[in-house]
């Protein structure tokens, strides 16, 4: 078993390294020992270790930590790219979070990052016709970390959701793929319409803290949401909205926004 794992690994660079900061942090801080090898050592894989997580995060006196673990572990096992999502996001906030120096810090401490893999297990749930499930597993990630996803949203992979407080995406919200967005940021409804009634986001967005995007509203990818902006209308790709309403003000500047994090606008705007 153990040379299995050993092999299983090697072939992970991204697990392999969340394993060599692991013991690092045991060495530096030994009080946290428990933690560490209890979320991350003891487990032989990435998934796993999540799972874990998952369910002890989650868990409460209306659901025990080994049923949600069962979920969480029938989850990874039946779609690999919950696992591949995972790995894509927890690289993705190492790259564009300046606070974030480790791969294990994210798992172990970054809401955002824990709260969007809670999701994508509700997402698989409600994928496969378990609703009240997945309702439960909405209702408690909006609980334990202040971000409200509907497990009926569909979100790509790259996401990093920075601070991650009072996050809402609605039901019919489409965010694709290395969009980076800050805290209060709400993809919502503008009213009471029902069927499809959410934003649609491209891939590459950058969505500033504060920033309301309502409506079945496509924007284009690679575009830069201003902080605080309110946007109703469809935005072309690689362009800079800011404003309550939001306007155009300008091209993104860059051809990846949610990478560069850039979020301040020129003087002569």
């Amino acid at each position: 078993m153990a040379e299995t794992n050993a092999k299983i690994t090697a072939l992970d660079p991204v697990w392999r390294r969340v394993r060599e900061e692991a013991f690092d942090m045991v060495r530096c801080e030994p009080l946290l020992g428990g933690l560490v090898h209890s979320s991350l050592l003891h487990h032989p894989t990435l998934e796993r270790a999540l799972a874990y997580r998952f369910s002890l995060k989650l868990a409460s006196g209306e659901m025990s930590e080994q049923i949600l673990r069962e979920i969480a572990d029938e989850a990874y096992e039946s779609d690999p790219d919950l696992g591949q999502a995972a790995r894509a996001d927890v690289t993705a906030v190492f790259d564009r979070d300046p606070a974030c120096l480790r791969f294990i810090q994210p798992i172990l401490f970054f809401k955002g990052y824990q709260a969007i893999q809670a999701y994508r297990i509700g997402h698989w749930l409600w994928q496969h016709n378990r609703r009240d499930m997945a309702y439960f597993v909405q209702m408690r990630v909006s609980e334990v970390f202040g971000v409200d996803i509907h497990p009926a949203a569909k979100i790509g992979k790259g996401i990093m959701i920075d601070h991650a407080h009072s996050i809402v995406i609605g039901e019919t919200a489409v965010v694709g793929d290395n969009v980076s967005m800050l805290h209060s940021v709400t993809l919502g409804g503008t009213g009471k319409e029902d069927g499809d009634r959410h934003p649609k986001i491209g891939n590459g967005v950058l969505i500033g803290a504060g920033a309301k995007v309502l409506g079945n509203i496509t924007i284009g990818h690679c575009t830069r949401i201003a902080a605080g902006s309110v946007v109703l209308h469809d935005v072309p790709p690689c362009k800079t909205v800011a404003g309550v309403p939001a306007r155009i003000v300008g091209e993104a500047g860059c051809d990846q926004p949610s990478v560069t994090m850039d979020q301040l606008l020129a003087e002569e705007i």
